[in-house]
């Protein structure tokens, strides 16, 4: 028998069709967030930007800088999925809740710290591919919460990014990875589709 989490991976379908005329609230969107936090990042660096597009302006914005894609117009709200780049210089106050709480101790804390500088500093290109990574595992986090919270999720990559961080005011440590549409699907949208055999995506060694 599966097990929650087998059940919503495998119920969890990407949605382009959304119900115009049934909202999610403040408190949904808000947990979204909240759940996506709780992904796992290199040295908790948590270096990920969320940006809730809600307005009926935002979302019509959002919509042209997508290429004209309809689920931006119809889904109640789209996240913005942002890495952050630098993060490691603020990842001593990043992980000093983490200290008062005595999960880590200070010197574990001025551990990560040295060695995310050493390896982080000057190096643009792991800066990045560090906030892709982070920022997928929290998108994807994100998604499961709403599978949980009865909600449906479209992930996307087609927007202009330049266009994007103009018009959102992003700060050029935020860089774009991908909108998420949530909202209540329709009876349209197709099942998950069929994924390749194990014997084709996976080896022991």
């Amino acid at each position: 028998m599966s097990n929650p989490m087998t059940q919503l991976l495998e119920t969890r379908t990407s949605t382009t069709r959304y119900q115009t005329d049934s909202p999610i609230s403040d408190t949904q969107v808000e947990e979204l967030v909240r759940c996506a936090t709780l992904a796992p990042s290199a040295y908790n660096l948590q270096n990920w930007k969320f940006i809730a597009v809600r307005s009926d302006i935002a979302r019509t914005k959002l919509q042209q800088i997508a290429y004209g894609q309809s689920q931006v117009g119809d889904a109640p709200v789209t996240f913005i999925v942002c890495g952050t780049l630098e993060a490691h210089k603020q990842l001593t106050e990043t992980l000093q809740p983490s200290v008062d709480a005595g999960i880590i101790s200070e010197n574990l804390q001025a551990s990560w710290v040295s060695a995310a500088t050493m390896s982080h500093e000057n190096n643009a290109q792991l800066q990045r591919d560090e906030a892709f990574r982070s920022a997928s595992l929290a998108a994807m986090t994100l998604i499961l919460a709403a599978q949980g919270m009865g909600l449906a999720t479209g992930a996307m990559s087609g927007f202009d990014t330049e266009l994007l961080s103009d018009t959102f005011e992003l700060s050029p440590e935020e860089v774009p990875v991908m909108l998420i549409t949530a909202g209540y699907p329709k009876e349209s949208n197709w099942p998950q589709k069929r994924r390749k055999p194990l014997s084709e995506v996976m080896r022991t060694v």
